[in-house]
């Protein structure tokens, strides 16, 4: 057993699970993270697929009473409430598909770097503060009260995290409330919106590099999923019980000052990103 190899995985996972719901970008932490630890190349790409489906999996776990309901209800087909929010979530996650889609070559070949990582956690910190300062009203409390209206304007701010480092989590936080969301109403939201969204580019990266999978990573890997399943699983109940007091000025504060720290050690030689 190759114990350096563990620890980089544990260490991977633990990032993932306790940022891919936090508006801090999951994938520009993985990025840096990564080229820290000497961990890339393309197999790294297919591990990054694993422990993302164990971060996604924490959802399903935490909210599994609320997955079940709906899917009862749209079997019955008796249920108007379960059927508005299937429809609401297929409706949000369409954007980021077609434009993911079309983009996600170009963008994976020009910014899935440490420097434009940095550059997109400070600008994604400034928006943070501006939403979280200026004067708003939310019209919407809870998830079952969007119309499909508001799950596609969610959705179009989901694309934007296609660039590394803006945050999933952060784009469909932020911009539900600013398109009128409540603050629980946005987080929840982007729980669930996690779920087909990281199947379906899960699924379609697992596609492109089958021919990666061997069964000797079959151990690592399943450590790295275990690992980001429990850390996002606590992560998500924290983060649920601390917006009931606080905004997130904290996670702007931290993506700024974790941004300017990575083009500082690029800027003065101290770490090389160059992968």
């Amino acid at each position: 057993m190759d114990l350096v190899l563990y620890l980089k995985i544990v260490v991977l996972g633990i990032v993932e699970g306790l940022t891919e719901f936090l508006p801090i970008s999951s994938t520009g932490h993985l990025i840096i993270a990564g080229q820290l630890l000497g961990f890339g190349g393309e197999k790294a790409k297919v591990f990054d697929i694993v422990i993302q489906s164990g971060a996604m999996l924490a959802i399903v776990w935490e909210y599994r009473a609320r997955f079940v309901r709906v899917l009862a209800g749209l079997a019955n087909d008796k249920d108007p409430a379960a059927r508005r929010f299937a429809a609401n979530l297929v409706i949000a996650f369409m954007p980021a598909a077609v434009l993911g889609l079309a983009f996600a070559s170009a963008i994976k070949q020009h910014l899935f770097h440490a420097v434009p990582v940095a550059l997109a956690f400070i600008v994604g910190g400034l928006i943070i503060l501006w939403v979280e300062r200026r004067p708003r009203q939310a019209t919407v409390q809870q998830v079952d009260d969007m119309t499909w209206k508001d799950a596609l304007k969610v959705g179009f701010a989901q694309s934007i995290a296609l660039i590394p480092g803006t945050s999933r989590s952060g784009a469909t936080i932020i911009g539900g409330m600013l398109f009128g969301l409540s603050r629980r109403a946005a987080t929840e939201f982007s729980f669930f919106l996690a779920v087909p969204t990281l199947i379906a580019a899960g699924a379609y990266d697992l596609f492109k590099h089958r021919a990666l999978l061997d069964v000797a990573d079959l151990g690592p890997f399943g450590v790295g999923f275990v690992v980001s399943f429990v850390s996002a699983f606590f992560c998500v109940r924290w983060l649920l019980r601390y917006i009931a007091t606080h905004d997130f000025s904290a996670f702007a504060w931290y993506r700024i000052v974790f941004g300017i720290i990575v083009l500082a050690t690029a800027y003065t030689g101290l770490v090389s990103w160059t992968a």
